[in-house]
């Protein structure tokens, strides 16, 4: 498990882990939009979802788009 210290002492961009590591992020600024983010495989994929969203609807369409990816 990664500690505060690890994230916080790096580069700024997550640290490098063995493996297939993804990060999801939903976010509401001037419209609401869902991310997806693979270091490793250089991979970072961003969603608009329009402005009447919930804050709940990016955090899951960001997940579900992870998985998709993942799969293909």
């Amino acid at each position: 498990m990664l500690t505060r210290e690890v994230w916080t002492r790096g580069s700024g961009f997550p640290p490098e882990i063995k493996g297939l590591t993804w990060y999801t992020e939903g976010f509401k600024m001037e419209g609401t939009r869902a991310g997806v983010f693979a270091q490793s495989i250089k991979r970072r994929l961003s969603f608009p979802l329009g402005r009447y969203t919930t804050n709940f609807q990016p955090e899951i369409y960001a997940i579900l788009a992870c998985a998709y990816e993942i799969q293909f």
